[in-house]
């Protein structure tokens, strides 16, 4: 099967930015307190259950999420759509697990998760990946299990050629905390909390959090 164009384009853009990525962004939990109260609240959720424990960070990017859930308590694991960013994880976060995948296609059996961690992973998806992506999050997850998913809030796509400091080609989606509900809700979520905040200096348009279960048996 072909790859998608625009797959292929993140790759690319992500494996290049990676060394980069993490030295800009290396830091950025200690200034979103907001932010980390979402991911602890994650933490407890999923510790919370009788199911699986395991979170997925997928969408990892060079780790820096991935090593706070497991600093908070969290059995985690990483996986990215890039080769660089994975090298940068695995070079940064030593004694964590970090493999190269897909989100829309995740290599993992059903009802294996306790949790699904989507730290902003899916902005550069069309709606029908994102989507895609929301059904195999609910795959993956054991019945009272929760996924969070961080967005950028808006009603628009945005093209990036240029991020932290080199050319990419990159489409940034921005969607309403509804319209994200609706799809988490249309593959078999129920939603528990949601957040949005005001951007930061660094930051173009407020940030949102939305925190979903999948339905226990």
């Amino acid at each position: 099967m072909t790859e998608a164009g625009d797959i292929a384009a993140t790759r690319r853009s992500y494996d290049t930015v990676a060394a980069d990525y993490e030295r800009l962004l290396a830091g950025q939990l200690t200034e979103v307190p907001l932010d980390r109260a979402m991911l602890d609240a994650f933490v407890r959720e999923v510790g919370a259950g009788d199911g699986p424990r395991t979170v997925g960070d997928l969408g990892c990017g060079t780790g820096r999420v991935t090593s706070y859930l497991r600093d908070a308590g969290a059995e985690v694991f990483g996986l990215d759509l890039s080769p660089g960013m994975i090298a940068v994880a695995r070079e940064t976060c030593p004694g964590l697990r970090f493999q190269v995948g897909s989100m829309s296609a995740l290599d993992l059996p059903g009802d294996s998760l306790g949790g699904v961690l989507s730290w902003y992973s899916t902005v550069h998806m069309p709606e029908a990946e994102l989507q895609a992506s929301f059904a195999e999050f609910h795959r993956v997850l054991a019945p009272g299990g929760h996924v969070l998913v961080a967005f950028k809030v808006g009603n628009e796509r945005v093209r990036l050629e240029r991020a932290y400091g080199h050319p990419v080609t990159l489409d940034v989606y921005r969607w309403s905390p509804d319209r994200i509900a609706g799809h988490l809700a249309a593959a078999g979520f129920v939603e528990s909390v949601r957040l949005v905040r005001g951007p930061h200096p660094d930051e173009k348009t407020p940030q949102g959090f939305l925190l979903a279960r999948k339905p226990g048996r």
